[in-house]
């Protein structure tokens, strides 16, 4: 997964329906992408069962967990700030336990746990189901770890508890780990190989959010394009795999359908793409479903053909303009948005300019940008010199960053005098007497509350705009 949820949501202590007879409180913070946050999910329902209620006061937690992210340096300085903070608390609170969960758990076991020892518990993102055990082992005195990665563990047999949710959208994750190898990813490392879950699991997680008052569901994993059920397995195994399970395979275009039949007034998103994946036919089955949201994140990375090939990435530039080509002609309305690495090793001013005329072709709607951050373990990091001086990656972005701020105004602009449909999500964070949702393009919108509530599909006349919010007033509900 390559896109980073909303920096809002970053570190949020989650909380969902308590239980009287659970005596025992968590803490859980999350950080870094949507698969972390969907993580912590299944975690407090495993621990829900365990006797656990969770509290946003870390004063009175009994055991703080942190799932974490790895992909960038920053991430895992944040974390480390937590952790000290957790122990802070936890010298007036002895009992209190911390637990590290997620990628920086797989990646820093042994740092943390034997020679730091910041932490009582580890446990990588296959091993969730073993936190009962790992927990007595905490409670017998003893530090407790699992790491060991899954060629099968999907979690598509536990139902996950919606934390800090505003009822409206939900991730429902339908794929783990990642085999595309990029040399600046830690994910295939510390998530393992790529496996799918069955779509019978998610059908039925999907129909039971939408009994609960769900409106949007977000279809979630490291690289869904790639999504492939053929009755279990990794991905690399299907060449394997009976005539019969070939035959009846389910890809991920068939499980878009799926989903937007078995809930036609339900919205239905994705992410992360990869642009090697992307097929035609997911193209296809988004123009053919309305319920289907108009909104594609397909992160390229770099511009630049030479940079794509050091980073592994399975595409050219002439190809990702040959995938955007076809969105354009077979979905108009879709809005595009994109990850961008600058400075990666030996990235020289031609690169960058090559990324530059490639964001120029394709303005998308909006991007996540970062300077690059070497990642201990990546092929990057083992066999390429981090080269490219810190005040020239910098240099970089910020002309990156403001290429995309033109782009992005000159896509919200162009919904001026138009009326789009927004599912309202929440109050706007300027003003309590708006509300604020997304478009099917998945772009901002802000409007006067009137009558409305959450939840309510709304029809909105744009009147103004800024690069990234649309402004305007409703007129009624959608008839969807």
């Amino acid at each position: 997964m390559e896109k980073i949820i909303d920096e809002s949501l970053q570190g949020k202590s989650l909380v969902l329906e308590q239980k009287k007879e659970n005596t025992r409180k968590l803490f859980i913070e999350s950080y870094g992408c949507a698969m972390n946050f969907s993580d912590s999910e299944i975690v407090a329902a495993i621990l829900y069962k365990e006797g656990y209620n969770t509290t946003q006061k870390l004063e009175e937690a009994d055991l703080v967990l942190v799932n974490t992210c790895s992909i960038r340096d920053k991430a895992e300085q944040t974390v480390r700030k937590r952790l000290e903070k957790y122990n802070a608390v936890k010298r007036i609170n002895p009992k209190m336990k911390v637990g590290v969960l997620g990628c920086m758990a797989e990646r820093l076991k042994s740092k943390l746990l034997e020679e730091e020892k910041i932490v009582d518990l580890v446990v990588g993102p296959d091993a969730y189901k073993d936190l009962p055990n790992l927990l007595a082992e905490v409670d017998d005195g003893r530090d407790a770890i699992n790491v060991l990665l899954s060629k099968e563990e999907t979690y598509g047999d536990i139902s996950p508890v919606r934390l800090n949710s505003n009822g409206v959208s939900a991730y429902v994750s339908i794929t783990r780990g990642c085999d595309n190898m990029c040399t600046f990813c830690v994910v295939p490392f510390t998530r393992g190989r790529e496996r799918s879950r069955d779509p019978q699991s998610i059908l039925e997680e999907v129909n039971d959010l939408w009994s609960k008052g769900y409106k949007e569901i977000t279809l979630l994993g490291q690289n869904v394009d790639s999504y492939l059920w053929y009755g279990g397995g990794l991905k690399k195994d299907f060449e394997k795999a009976s005539d019969i399970q070939k035959a009846t395979a389910v890809s991920f275009s068939s499980l878009l359908e799926l989903c937007a039949k078995a809930q036609p007034k339900m919205r239905i998103r994705f992410s992360t793409s990869n642009p090697q994946d992307l097929t035609l036919d997911v193209i296809e089955t988004m123009a053919k479903y309305k319920n289907i949201c108009d909104h594609i994140h397909l992160p390229v990375q770099s511009g630049s053909n030479r940079i794509l090939k050091e980073m592994n990435r399975l595409h050219t530039r002439e190809e990702y303009f040959e995938l955007i080509d076809n969105i354009r002609r077979i979905l108009p309305t879709c809005s595009i948005s994109q990850d961008i690495i600058a400075g990666f090793p030996t990235e020289t001013e031609e690169d960058h300019q090559d990324t530059l005329s490639l964001m120029d072709y394709v303005k998308y709607n909006f991007g996540y940008m970062f300077t690059y951050s070497e990642r201990p373990g990546t092929l990057a990091e083992r066999k390429m010199e981090d080269n490219v001086p810190e005040e020239v990656k910098k240099r970089r972005l910020d002309e990156i960053v403001q290429l995309q701020r033109q782009h992005s105004e000159f896509r919200t602009k162009a919904y001026l005098n138009t009326t789009v449909e927004v599912l309202i999500e929440r109050e706007s964070k300027k003003s309590d007497n708006e509300w604020s949702g997304r478009t099917s393009q998945n772009i901002v919108a802000v409007f006067p509350k009137e009558h409305y509530k959450i939840g309510d599909l709304v029809n909105v006349t744009i009147t103004d705009c800024t690069s990234a919010t649309l402004i305007g007033e409703a007129i009624d509900h959608a008839l969807n």
